[in-house]
């Protein structure tokens, strides 16, 4: 049996090539991923962990939750570094600092905008960092950037560098560049060296380190020297080994990693989902021209369990030959995505190929055709013996009252009253039952596919006709001629459409909302904050502004831990005189005059759920203070706002109860409007600080739908290879149309149809086959997207439906250019007939 099944395989190993082509895509993308991300989660690893063996102990100081930042002493390190058995003990300072290039564009990754001491030693040099141009600060007025930061803001030694930190700006003199190992310096981010008096006086306060890293003389046995310096420390602080940290930074660095490999995955199993399909139709099809073949191998006395194994042994093979190309493949692909995320600052390491990989890939590469094949060779076992003695059956149409029609129907309607449901209902399962209706939806969609070819290409066929009379009828009719294979080629499609319009109808929508979220509540010019990754603002940031000629601004003072009326509640300190012109308040109830006289203003979803009224006085309590509030005013707000709070308040009153409140932002307008010189006064007036960021709306828009943007591509690109496999689906099935229909083509050809009109029908028919796809994935697509962005409504103001025509129009357009594409071959094929051995064929 295996002899004559490797003897099937290779006698049609023309028609079985688009399906191993299908699965290897299936398998290259799961190794890809596999690959991929165990390489990514090795180098993160890897990386986190370098520099850690320079290290032998840490002690850090215990910081209390929700306290300051605890730090060591000067007297500590020196007491530490008289411990027996200790080389050094080098005191590290940390925080934040950020630099800008010569443009002004800030340097590094938010949190990884790094400040630190250079710490060096008898000898001069700090272990911790490798100078690769000039030497180590020395002074109070110079730094050292690291390389890769120093290149990018075109600093040489000797530069001005603008440096900002949580207590303002300055500028120093560049005094070197350095290179330095991940446990100083995280990927894509930025290090600024200072001295020890420098750092302590920026971070911390004079003689305070953040940690003390010891190293300890060669042939000291670690364990040992932990109990002598734990005899030593402050009994509020812990002592760990540099083996603990690295493993420590290597776990978080690892569980970082998974995401985008868990993504990928995802779009690996729609890509095997929709070749599914392909292989499916593919089987069925060589099963049908086989008929004969298989019920004569019946005939002289084949058992059905042996037909069984012949089949299902060839779809083993052809798994086979799949999952090794795909393993090849999908490990080349893992290495170009390695190469093109290294050249953007990504971590770089050897591909990882772990035995757990290939056998995912060989288990899912051979099962794949093997499911995929069942179906049709168990109608192919209901072949008695005597049809060898006549033609092969056809494949039997859909019809209205078949079982599958029946259950097609069931599972449309009910996904669709499923999906409803959970569309005009609220809570947290929400999205849970939308989901489940979609694929239940989807799946009952694709059952009826077959049944809806019928009335589509009649929709169709007029155009069709008018077009190429003769060609558009024969298109028209061939398509419906098998509506299971039309139905099975179109549903991959479907599939891949479905997935593309759901997310482009979520991603417009969501674009559109985030575009006018924030700006539509600002009506000043610029939006003042602090600088990703850095220390918030306090109400001294924006008394540098109040001196700005001819412009008004406020802060926005943001104060926890309130009990007003009895209720968990944040107040938002402004400046009463201004923030009517800086922020949009449509007032529902009261007056924003109130403000002025120590009232306070409630957006209506926080008065409407503690049934707050205007003019009513309010209890209010926070960290031992006691006190009364006045409702002034109640005011229309999205909950999901940035900008407008809970609660407003006027400064004063909450200075009154939180002497250091949390400046969140400064809102700002300037006479003239936004321009430049606008701009450039205000950063002036800042201290020319590259920690705060001043943005005008554009800024804000851009800031706010930037990731989506940058997703919602990485998922398309993803979404391609499923529409590549759906593509390669209707190449199989036309090619294996045209072999079926010499004869008839050879006909076609003697009647006086031309090479032309052949290819020209072909082709109309893929088109028909790929615009019945592309609707009904659309459709469904759009009709999943209104669902989970309907559960969006009731709790984010101002989020309403997007259709993205354009987006739409160009997924059906890339859907019918790829099924043009696919029916090159075929319709050459077709067109390349021999007319005299094609009419002789029996």
């Amino acid at each position: 049996m295996l002899r004559t099944a490797l003897r099937n395989v290779l006698a049609h190993k023309a028609r079985l090539l688009m399906t191993v082509f299908a699965v290897m895509l299936g398998v290259t993308f799961v190794t890809g991923s596999l690959v991929y991300g165990d390489s990514l989660r090795q180098a993160a690893v890897d990386r986190a962990s370098a520099g850690y063996d320079r290290i032998s102990l840490n002690v850090s100081p215990n910081t209390l939750p929700g306290g300051p930042p605890a730090s060591l002493d000067a007297g500590t390190s020196a007491s530490l570094a008289r411990v027996p058995g200790v080389a050094a003990a080098a005191g590290r300072v940390n925080g934040f600092a950020a630099v800008a290039d010569r443009e002004g564009r800030l340097l590094g990754n938010g949190e990884f905008r790094k400040g630190g001491n250079f710490a060096p030693g008898k000898d001069g040099t700090d272990p911790a960092y490798r100078f690769t141009a000039g030497k180590g600060p020395t002074g109070e007025h110079e730094v050292a950037l690291d390389e890769a930061g120093a290149a990018k803001g075109g600093y040489r030694v000797g530069d001005t560098v603008r440096v900002g930190t949580g207590t303002g700006a300055a500028s120093y003199a560049l005094s070197g560049v350095f290179r330095t190992d991940a446990s100083k310096l995280s990927t894509g981010g930025s290090l600024v060296l200072f001295t020890d008096a420098t750092a302590q006086k920026l971070f911390l306060r004079p003689g305070r380190y953040t940690n003390i890293e010891i190293t300890a003389v060669p042939g000291t046995d670690v364990t040992q020297l932990l109990g002598r310096v734990e005899a030593v420390i402050p009994k509020d602080s812990t002592v760990v080994t540099g083996a603990q940290l690295a493993r420590l930074q290597a776990n978080m660095a690892s569980s970082d990693s998974d995401t985008m490999s868990q993504i990928m995955l995802g779009f690996a199993a729609v890509a095997l989902f929709v070749a599914t399909f392909l292989i499916s139709n593919t089987f069925t099809m060589l099963v049908s021209r086989r008929t004969r073949e298989l019920a004569l191998m019946r005939a002289v006395g084949a058992t059905r369990k042996q037909v069984r194994r012949i089949l299902l042994t060839e779809s083993v093979l052809v798994g086979l030959i799949a999952s090794v190309a795909g393993i090849l493949a999908g490990t080349g692909v893992a290495a170009l995505l390695q190469a093109l995320f290294s050249a953007a600052d990504g971590p770089a390491a050897p591909l990882t190929l772990l035995p757990s990989t290939l056998i995912v890939a060989l288990v899912v590469g051979t099962a794949l055709p093997v499911i995929a094949a069942w179906v049709p060779v168990r109608r192919a076992m209901t072949i008695p013996p005597v049809a060898a003695l006549g033609a092969a059956e056809p494949a039997a149409p859909a019809r209205a009252g078949s079982l599958r029609t029946g259950i097609g129907a069931a599972l449309l309607l009910t996904g669709a009253a499923t999906t409803l449901y959970g569309a005009l209902t609220t809570g947290e399962d929400a999205r849970t039952v939308i989901g489940l209706g979609a694929a239940l939806t989807l799946t009952g969609a694709i059952a009826l596919i077959p049944l809806l070819s019928r009335p589509f290409t009649a929709v169709l066929r007029p155009l069709l006709v008018r077009v190429s009379p003769v060609q558009g009828e024969l298109a028209a009719r061939n398509t419906v001629r098998d509506p299971r294979r039309t139905g099975a080629t179109a549903a991959a499609l479907a599939i891949a459409l479905a997935l593309a319009s759901g997310l482009s109808v979520l991603g417009a929508s969501a674009t559109r909302y985030l575009e006018g979220a924030t700006t539509r509540d600002i009506t000043g010019d610029y939006l003042v904050k602090a600088a990703p990754g850095g220390p918030r603002m306090t109400p001294a940031t924006a008394a540098l502004l109040k001196n700005l000629p001819d412009a008004s601004s406020s802060p926005l003072n943001q104060s926890t831990e309130y009990r007003i009326g009895g209720v968990s509640s944040v107040l938002t300190g402004v400046d009463p005189a201004t923030i009517g012109r800086l922020l949009r308040y449509e007032v529902t109830e009261g007056s924003l005059d109130g403000l002025g006289a120590g009232r306070i203003a409630v957006a209506d979803y926080k008065a409407r759920a503690n049934g707050w009224k205007v003019g009513q006085s309010l209890p209010v309590e926070r960290q031992g203070k006691r006190g009364e509030v006045t409702i002034g005013a109640v005011y229309q707000a999205d909950e999901q706002s940035n900008v407008l709070p809970s609660i407003t308040a006027p400064d004063s009153l909450v200075a009154r109860y939180d002497a250091t409140p949390h400046t969140d932002a400064i809102v700002v307008a300037t006479g003239g409007g936004p321009g430049r010189a606008a701009l450039a006064g205000i950063t002036k007036a800042l201290g020319d600080n590259p920690a705060l960021s001043v943005l005008d709306k554009e800024d804000i828009r851009t800031e706010d739908t930037s990731g989506i943007g940058e997703q919602l591509n990485v998922f398309y690109a993803l979404l391609g290879m499923a529409l590549v496999i759906a593509a390669l689906g209707i190449a199989n099935t036309l090619a294996m149309s045209v072999l079926e229909r010499r004869k008839e083509i050879g006909t076609l050809r003697a009647l006086g149809l031309d090479r032309a009109g052949v290819t020209r029908m072909i082709r109309m028919e893929a088109l028909l086959v790929g615009a019945l796809g592309a609707a009904v994935g659309t459709v469904m697509g759009v009709f999943t997207g209104w669902a989970l962005g309907r559960t969006l409504q009731e709790s984010v103001v101002g989020y309403a439906l997007v259709i993205p025509w354009g987006r739409l129009a160009l997924g059906v357009l890339l859907a019918l250019a790829g099924a043009l594409l696919a029916s090159l071959g075929p319709a050459r094929r077709a067109a390349r007939v021999d007319i005299p051995a094609a009419t002789a064929a029996h």
